[in-house]
């Protein structure tokens, strides 16, 4: 998984969940295959993401919507 294919998978989820166009920062997170997602905006929040090769959109999307969901 690379980063930018991680940004616009989580873009597209946040625009579902209504969070509109926020500004994100896509990091690795030091474990192979996890990923730091930092939302800024008006309503920050930070999502680790489980990502690696072989990963589909629909799971990473899933992670998103249950960490967003959740805060």
């Amino acid at each position: 998984m690379q980063p930018q294919d991680l940004e616009r998978i989580a873009k597209l989820a946040l625009r579902e969940l209504g969070a509109g166009n926020p500004p994100l920062t896509i990091t690795a997170d030091g474990q192979p295959d996890r990923w730091r997602v930092t939302i800024g905006g008006s309503d920050p929040a930070t999502l680790t993401i489980r990502a690696g090769a072989g990963t589909t959109p629909n799971y990473i999307r899933e992670q998103i919507f249950d960490q967003f969901s959740a805060r």
